[in-house]
C-alpha cells in the first residue's frame, strides 16, 4: 500500500452475523462500560441532526455522531425511520449504516450495516434499566408490538431476568403475534408464549415487565393495566397515556435532556408543562455508576424512557468491527488508491 492509499472494511449484516456479533450479553456489557466512560468525560457526544419528512407519521432520517476517546474512534450512524414501510411497502421501518474513522489521521476504517447494532442497543438499554428497576423475580413480560424491537427486547430481558416464564404479546394483527411466537419460542423452551388476539390489555394487565415497541403515535398503554410493582420500558414515540407516567413512583430516562427535545410521551408532557426535570429520578448512567438507587421496594411502579444514545451505538458498532476483523470477515475496499493528481492518466480525465 502506498502512503496515499486509503482502505476500509465493509461489513454487511450477514458478515456481522457470521462473525458472531449478534451477542446480546456483549451489547449489554459494552453499553454499561460506555455509560461509565461518558460519566468520566471520555465520550464526545454532539447533537444529532434530524430531517423529518412527515410530522404526522414521523418519517425521518437522522445523523448521529459520537467519539470514543479511549478507543480513538469517531463514528456516525445514519438511520432512517419510516413507520409506514410495513403497511405501504411490506418492508422494514428502520435501516441504518455506520461509518467508523480512526482519529489519528482521520481516515475511515469501516462502513457497516447498522440495523443490527441499533436494535441491539435499544434492547441492551432496556435490559440494563430492567436490571436496576424491575423486580428481581419478575415472571411475566407483556408486549404491545411484535416487530424486531420487541423480539430484541425479549432476548435482552431474559438475559437480565432469567426468572421470566410467561410472555404475552399483542400486535396489530394475529399473524404478527403468531410470527413473534413462532420465531422466539424455540429459543426459550422454559417460557409460555401467549398471543392476545391484538388486545393490549390482555398482554399488559398484571405483567411484571411491560414493553411497548410500536411505531404508532397513540396512547396504547393504559395506566390501569400497570400493576403495583411493575416496570415499564417505553421504546417508541407516543405509546402510552399520560396517566401511566403520572402514577409511577420513579421515572428514569437514558438522557432526560435529550428527551425534552423529542416526541416521546414524556417529551409531550414536558412541552405541555405537565412534567419537569424535578420529576425525573435519574438518567440511566447514574444507576449504572451507583450514584443514584434503582428499585428500592417491591411496590414501586417504575417508568423507563429511552430515546437513544449515539455513543452507545458507536461503541457497539466498534466492538462488532473488532470482532469481525479479528475473524477476518468482511470485504476490504479502497476509498482511494492514490491522491487525485497522482493518477497517471489524470490529465485525460479532467473536464474543463
Amino acid at each position: 500500500m502506498n502512503n496515499h492509499q486509503i482502505s476500509f472494511n465493509y461489513l454487511s449484516q450477514e458478515d456481522l452475523l457470521e462473525a458472531g456479533c449478534f451477542d446480546i450479553r456483549i451489547a449489554i456489557e459494552i453499553a454499561e462500560k460506555t455509560m461509565l466512560a461518558f460519566v468520566q468525560d471520555r465520550i464526545l457526544f454532539p447533537e444529532k441532526i434530524v430531517q423529518i419528512f412527515s410530522h404526522s407519521s414521523q418519517e425521518r432520517i437522522n445523523c448521529l455522531p459520537a467519539t470514543l476517546l479511549d478507543e480513538k474512534v469517531c463514528g456516525v450512524k445514519w438511520v432512517s425511520v419510516f413507520p409506514q414501510n410495513p403497511s405501504r411497502h411490506q418492508a422494514q421501518n428502520l435501516s441504518a449504516i455506520f461509518v467508523l474513522s480512526e482519529i489519528e489521521k482521520g481516515f475511515p476504517v469501516a462502513v457497516m450495516e447498522g440495523t443490527l447494532a441499533s436494535n441491539m442497543r435499544v434492547a441492551a438499554m432496556g435490559a440494563i434499566a430492567a436490571k436496576h428497576l424491575s423486580r428481581k423475580q419478575s415472571e411475566v413480560i407483556g408486549f404491545i408490538g411484535a416487530g424486531e424491537q420487541a423480539k430484541m427486547h425479549l432476548l435482552s430481558m431474559k438475559v437480565v431476568r432469567p426468572s421470566l416464564k410467561e410472555c404475552r404479546v399483542a400486535a396489530k394483527t394475529v399473524a404478527g403475534e403468531q410470527k413473534f411466537i413462532y420465531e422466539l419460542s424455540p429459543l426459550f423452551p422454559d417460557m409460555q408464549f401467549i398471543g392476545t388476539d391484538t388486545h393490549g390489555r390482555a398482554a399488559m394487565d398484571g405483567a411484571d415487565i411491560l414493553v411497548t415497541a410500536t411505531s404508532v403515535q397513540a396512547p396504547l398503554l393504559k395506566a390501569e393495566w400497570m400493576k403495583e410493582g411493575a416496570f415499564y420500558s417505553h421504546i417508541g414515540g407516543w405509546e402510552d397515556e399520560y396517566a401511566v407516567a403520572q402514577q409511577c413512583d420513579k421515572i428514569v430516562c437514558d438522557d432526560w435532556e435529550t428527551v425534552t427535545h423529542r416526541t416521546q410521551t414524556l417529551s409531550r408532557m414536558y412541552s405541555e408543562g405537565l412534567l419537569s426535570g424535578a420529576d425525573i429520578h435519574a438518567d440511566l448512567h447514574e444507576l449504572v455508576s451507583g450514584s443514584k438507587p434503582g428499585r428500592e421496594n417491591e411496590r414501586e411502579r417504575i417508568y423507563f424512557n429511552a430515546v437513544g444514545l449515539a455513543y452507545i451505538d458507536v461503541a457497539i458498532a466498534q466492538a462488532m468491527y473488532q470482532r469481525a476483523t479479528s475473524a477476518h470477515i468482511g470485504t476490504e475496499l479502497d476509498l482511494q488508491q492514490c491522491m487525485i493528481f497522482e493518477h497517471a492518466d489524470i490529465l485525460s480525465r479532467v473536464r474543463l
